[in-house]
């Protein structure tokens, strides 16, 4: 399946969406904040990354857009899971380079459901 990166400042959230992922068989890594999230998304090159938005030092917004423009990751779908649900919100992170944008508290299917385009084909 799928090595995805979980880039979130919450060890709830973190557990929670790895616990999900991990019964659809999908290898997790995950990074505490953005800037983490931008070094292991270069290092790692995971098939899919799930982004925050608030977080310290940087946001989700701005480690979308770095993940996203740079010529290493760029091809890296990023998926923006956060409490965030203005339509604004949704906008502003599909102008960052979001593929995807899921709101918490995350529900299994709708996350399998909008991931699902983005992993590799088996």
């Amino acid at each position: 399946m799928a090595r995805i990166l979980i880039v979130d400042d919450s060890p709830t959230q973190t557990l929670s969406l790895s616990k999900i992922l991990k019964k659809h068989g999908h290898e997790i890594i995950t990074a505490k904040d953005g800037a983490e999230g931008v070094q292991v998304a270069k290092a790692e090159l995971p098939d899919l990354v799930l982004m925050d938005v608030v977080m310290p030092r940087v946001n989700g917004f701005q480690a979308t857009r770095q993940i996203t423009k740079h010529g290493s990751t760029s091809h890296i779908p990023v998926i923006i899971v956060t409490t965030k649900d203005q339509e604004t919100d949704k906008i502003w992170g599909e102008r960052q380079g979001a593929k995807g944008y899921v709101v918490k508290p995350v529900e299994e299917a709708l996350l399998m459901e909008a991931i699902a385009p983005f992993l590799p084909k088996t």
